[in-house]
């Protein structure tokens, strides 16, 4: 069983990797913290975007001296490779940390086996039971390196009964205030958002964070239509904007989305192309908002079946619920994920 001390320092540096998020990539949003000698905090730190320090050697800056027989907890094994920036792993021993304490595993070649070269420098390493989610902003990144393609999560909102729009096709607002701020908290923290022209033309939409005064969040996604059609030349302007990328088929997205860096992408929109993520088995985790509203008739999630019978239809694994206002957010991911 982990020390209260521990216990703390893992949950600081979980709170300073999810500062990162949206931020990093390609690289993962990590955090670090360092006790010293008494278990004390004496620095904490997060990866910089790409080119810039790594959580380890933020968080050994922040301590100075302090870390010397001293302990870092860090939510990824500390990497064993010279990129742009230097090996964590040697840093560590250079500050003559005693004890590395670590979530996950790194699972790139490139970068793997930091743990081993501590251990054989005489400190001590220990890998953690690592949390289920979503405070763990590192599984978006860790699906993507495993499956060479970007994590995909799907979002919609519908209300209680199922729809996504009424009758008469509007969609505007199935939930309420603080669901739709929270969306735009949740769009400065992905790389990129997706949808179809078919919400391209019908919502002309513009895709960005925004804070509650329309002003635009620091971080931006990156904003991405799927499908052949020219949404400039039929209207969606508000994506001209501040401009776009489009690609003709959902695999062509993707493939380009991973080469270009991105690793956690956020699907919004519309029917069409979620069935088609789903159907290609690219869903790896969905967020379903749950407006206080009842429609009786309207537009699906989904522009047909995912299933024929509830036998063959998947099953997925809650991670999370959260109150917004009169709605609810309920978060859930892949089984085996």
């Amino acid at each position: 069983m982990l020390s209260p001390v521990i216990q703390h320092a893992l949950r600081l540096a979980m709170e300073a990797g999810a500062q990162a998020r949206g931020t990093t990539s390609p690289n993962p949003p990590v955090g670090a913290v360092i006790l010293d000698a008494a278990g004390q905090v004496v620095g904490v730190g997060h990866t910089q975007p790409p080119g810039g320090p790594h959580a380890e050697i933020m968080a050994l800056a922040d301590a100075g001296d302090k870390a010397r027989g001293g302990t870092a907890v860090v939510t990824l094994e500390p990497c064993n490779h010279t990129g742009r920036t230097g090996p964590c792993a040697q840093a560590l021993v250079a500050a003559s940390v005693s004890a590395v304490y670590y979530l996950h595993s790194d699972p790139t070649p490139q970068a793997g086996g930091g743990a081993t070269t501590l251990a054989r420098s005489g400190v001590t390493v220990r890998q953690l039971d690592a949390p289920s989610g979503p405070q763990d902003v590192l599984i978006p990144w860790l699906t993507a390196a495993s499956l060479g393609r970007p994590h995909v999560t799907l979002k919609f909102a519908q209300s209680l009964d199922g729809f996504t729009a009424a009758v008469d096709g509007t969609s505007q607002w199935i939930t309420g205030e603080r669901a739709r701020e929270y969306v735009h908290e949740d769009r400065a923290r992905r790389d990129a958002i997706l949808i179809g022209t078919g919400t391209a033309l019908a919502d002309n939409p513009s895709l960005t964070a925004r804070f509650p005064d329309g002003s635009l969040r620091e971080t931006q996604p990156r904003r991405v239509v799927v499908g052949s059609r020219d949404v400039l030349q039929h209207g969606a302007d508000n994506l001209g904007s501040l401009g776009f990328e489009q690609y003709a088929t959902p695999e062509e997205a993707l493939a380009e989305l991973y080469s270009s860096g991105a690793r956690d992408v956020l699907v919004e929109g519309g029917a069409g192309l979620a069935i088609s993520m789903l159907e290609m088995g690219c869903v790896d985790a969905v967020q379903a908002y749950l407006g206080n509203v009842i429609l009786g008739e309207g537009t699906g999630v989904l522009a047909r079946a995912a299933a024929s019978t509830l036998a063959t239809a998947p099953r997925w694994q809650r991670t999370a619920v959260m109150e917004l206002g009169d709605d609810l957010l309920v978060e859930y991911r892949k089984k085996g994920q």
